[in-house]
């Protein structure tokens, strides 16, 4: 079955404070790039106007030149842009969600690595925006208001569902961190837009065929295989 990129969520809307905020006097979203002067590669693969912290990454973990980053290079990739702790299972949900719909392989490009950079940089940022005792990690509170300033007025139901999803078996009250907050949040911004598409009238009612919805839903899950 062919995948098409379509089902990959696009970045979510930035808090208003995004460039402004500062922590421990530096600004804390330094991803927020609006170019004032042209940078090259030495690949040659990448626009004169892509972040240089993007190009820097990308370079140093395409180990053999491919001009591409398989499963181990993107790990390197995210770890060398300070994306510490993504587990296993969410560089591969990342990778099949953002892949080239023309490419049978499972690696991304340049044009797929910008848009998955900024796509985290700003799921970085509404997580930072909501985790508001600064302890790295989300609570119910925190991660119920998230999606409602994201726009999802999720039902409770739901939401205990999304944290069952990641409790450890500790017993210890469930707390998101980043990388569980990005893959639960993809999972849900792509599911309701494409839910949107089937409720024109945003009703909140949609009848979908079982092939629809399991074209829908598929994509989402196949990568955890």
């Amino acid at each position: 079955m062919a995948y098409s990129n379509a089902y990959a969520p696009s970045a979510p809307e930035l808090p208003e404070s995004y460039v402004h905020q500062q922590h421990d006097g530096e600004n804390r979203y330094r991803y927020a790039y609006q170019p004032t002067q042209q940078f090259s590669s030495s690949s040659g693969l990448f626009s004169p106007e892509t972040h240089p912290e993007i190009v820097k990454s990308f370079e140093s973990a395409d180990r053999d030149w491919s001009g591409f980053l398989e499963e181990s290079e993107l790990r390197q990739a995210l770890l060398c842009s300070g994306y510490q702790g993504i587990s296993n299972r969410t560089i591969r949900f990342l990778m099949f969600i953002y892949k080239s719909p023309g490419d049978s392989l499972l690696r991304l490009g340049p044009k797929e690595y910008v848009e998955l950079w900024n796509c985290l940089a700003q799921w970085r940022a509404i997580f930072d925006s909501y985790d508001r005792d600064r302890n790295g990690k989300m609570n119910s509170t925190e991660l119920r208001d998230a999606f409602y300033h994201l726009g999802y007025m999720l039902p409770t139901s739901v939401l205990q569902l999304i944290q069952t999803q990641f409790d450890d078996g500790t017993g210890k009250t469930v707390e998101l961190c980043f990388d569980s907050f990005l893959e639960c949040g993809m999972i849900v911004k792509g599911l309701t837009e494409k839910f949107k598409e089937n409720d024109p009238g945003y009703t909140g009612y949609a009848t979908i065929p079982y092939d629809v919805f399991m074209l829908m839903v598929i994509p989402f899950i196949a990568s955890y295989d």
